[in-house]
């Protein structure tokens, strides 16, 4: 009887670490950040445009759920209208004086898809990075620890520059020497 019962333990035993490795396990994106608050976020909130009055009401387009509305904030449109451009000119795509410019943009050999390629890449090394099982559990903060050793010295990079000859006029001086 007694070696009945240690079966059933053994057996109950192996069935818990299959579900805590089980639990560890998780397709959703890794969250380094942890940081629970009840609080509105505040970078959630965007300002809207002014509202204006249609000439005619006619024009107006019919209303589509979860769609765009007119009085939403585009960034990309917005932008190309400050420095001169048509909100036409962002739908249409690239005009050849625009094409120059975004070949100036990318004349150190940035390919045209790299904020994709940036947002994969750290996808990735999140899901890699995502802190030990307690920390998870526990919802640790392990974002600091994840990135220092991608971290960037400031200093270094600027008398790396400025020893390459690149201006560095706005870099601050290094606080640790004087």
């Amino acid at each position: 009887m007694q070696r009945v019962g240690m079966k059933f333990a053994a057996k109950l035993g192996l069935g818990a670490a299959v579900l805590a490795l089980a639990a560890c396990a998780s397709d959703k994106e890794p969250n380094l950040f942890n940081v629970r608050s009840s609080t509105p976020d505040e970078f959630s909130i965007l300002p809207t445009k002014p509202l204006q009055q249609p000439e005619d009401y006619a024009s107006l387009p019919a209303p589509t759920p979860g769609g765009t509305n007119r009085a939403d904030i585009n960034p990309y449109s917005d932008a190309i209208v400050a420095v001169g451009g048509t909100e036409a000119a962002y739908n249409r795509g690239a005009t050849a004086s625009e094409r120059g410019l975004l070949a100036q943009a990318a004349r150190y050999g940035a390919p045209a898809n790299i904020r994709e390629q940036v947002a994969a890449e750290d996808l990735e090394y999140r899901r890699q990075n995502n802190g030990r099982l307690l920390e998870r559990l526990f919802n640790v903060n392990v974002y600091n620890d994840s990135y220092s050793q991608q971290e960037l010295d400031q200093h270094l990079e600027q008398e790396r520059l400025q020893q390459r000859g690149v201006r560095t006029p706005s870099a601050p001086p290094d606080p640790l020497r004087f």
